[in-house]
């Protein structure tokens, strides 16, 4: 018979564990000696050892999950309740127990984690939702739909809730799309209703044009294609190709019964002549209004002088070009000034300035004190770093506060 701390063969080969509660059969041995029967099952012991290691570092390092774990601390508790080995089984059990307490925190710990997880998957779709909401009210049609597009793809980036949950949120996420699309396509198509509408009146304006291209009773015409130049303007804006088209055959119209008019009057070219120094004068008047200070009170001589202009008559073709270029130019200039005026007195242009030029500058106020952190705890590679990121900010915030600078103009 042989024996150890753990384990005992009797003289029939049977093989023996001892545990708190007694002897335990482990085995019979008929193979060699005892001592080789004891070092046999000593192995299946260390065996045991080596697997309840390994599972301990499995569950404390890699994601394996709750189920697995306990299936696998189920297998190995099974092995050392058939008492197939010799050792200290109690050691191995109590191992076991404190692996299934850690696989329980670490499932509470998931269990949190997941919950947490959920919370602020839940706020960012609620805040996504918010937001499209507030987007689907807007009239910045380009813009509004950019950033819906945008909204679109971070709530796909985020974590489904449960089916309840998502199902309501994206239905007023989706709500809010199919309401913004409804109103910029009725947007259009009021657009286009209305350019359609501008475009068959210029059709009709058009055609009384081309009619009285052939008149000979000069005056009249002449004051007929004036009061028709009036209502083209206040017709709107056809679609572009359609706007080029109709004006091409509007002014040609016009040209052809003006220059039949000054074939007429051949002998009013000293006249004319007259009416050309006349218009160059009042072009050098109106060239004074350049650059615009007062825009209401430049647009006010500019008027004045040009009704003296329509009154003055037509000047030598081949002159005619560079006259009338001079005052569009002064006209385009007076143009520029009020759309200059228009964008410092657009109040929500405005806004989204102020609030791009506060965010750069809470961006850059924070570099700087995050560079002096770093400066003053040592870590200049930080600091450098920083330095970098801020030269690119504060080239931002420049040229925001240069484009602020515009409204205030």
């Amino acid at each position: 018979m042989s024996s150890d701390p753990w384990g005992r063969v009797d003289e029939t080969g049977t093989v023996y564990v001892r545990t708190a509660d007694g002897e335990q059969v482990v085995g019979s041995w008929q193979a060699g000696t005892p001592e080789e029967a004891l070092a046999y099952f000593e192995r299946k012991y260390e065996g045991l050892v080596v697997e309840i290691g390994l599972l301990e570092r499995r569950v404390k390092t890699t994601d394996l999950s709750s189920k697995d774990a306990m299936a696998a601390i189920g297998h190995l508790r099974t092995q050392i309740d058939e008492h197939h080995a010799v050792g200290d089984l109690a050691a191995l059990r109590t191992r076991l127990d404190a692996l299934v307490a850690t696989v329980d925190s670490r499932r509470e710990e998931r269990r949190i984690q997941k919950a947490k997880q959920t919370d602020e998957a839940r706020h960012a779709k609620e805040a996504l939702v918010v937001e499209a909401e507030e987007l689907a009210e807007s009239e910045q049609w380009r813009s509004a739909g950019e950033q819906l597009r945008a909204l679109v793809d971070t709530w796909k980036a985020l974590p489904r809730l449960d089916r309840k949950s998502d199902d309501e949120l994206w239905h007023r996420f989706s709500h809010a799309r199919s309401a913004f699309s409804k109103r910029r396509k009725a947007h259009f198509a009021a657009l286009d209703a209305q350019r359609e509408d501008a475009r068959k009146a210029k059709e009709k304006l058009v055609a009384e044009a081309e009619a009285l291209s052939g008149s000979t009773d000069w005056g009249t015409t002449a004051a007929r294609y004036r009061d028709l130049m009036t209502e083209w303007k206040a017709a709107g804006r056809a679609q572009r190709e359609s706007e080029d088209e109709l004006w091409n055959r509007f002014r040609g119209a016009q040209d052809v019964f003006f220059a039949a008019r000054g074939g007429v009057f051949a002998e009013r070219d000293a006249e004319q002549g007259e009416n050309l120094k006349v218009k160059e004068e009042l072009a050098v008047e109106a060239e004074k209004l350049v650059p615009v200070k007062d825009l209401k009170t430049a647009r006010a001589a500019f008027r004045a002088l040009n009704e003296r202009w329509e009154a003055i008559g037509h000047v030598p073709r081949d002159a005619r070009p560079k006259v009338e270029g001079r005052m569009q130019a002064v006209e385009r200039a007076l143009q520029e000034a009020e759309e200059n005026e228009w964008r410092r007195s657009n109040p929500e242009a405005r806004a989204r300035a102020e609030g791009l030029t506060g965010q750069l500058q809470a961006a850059v106020d924070k570099l700087r004190k995050q560079i002096d952190t770093a400066r003053a705890s040592g870590n200049n590679a930080r600091a450098d770093k920083l330095a970098k990121e801020l030269e690119g900010r504060q080239a931002l915030l420049d040229q925001a506060l240069k484009g602020l600078e515009e409204f205030s103009g």
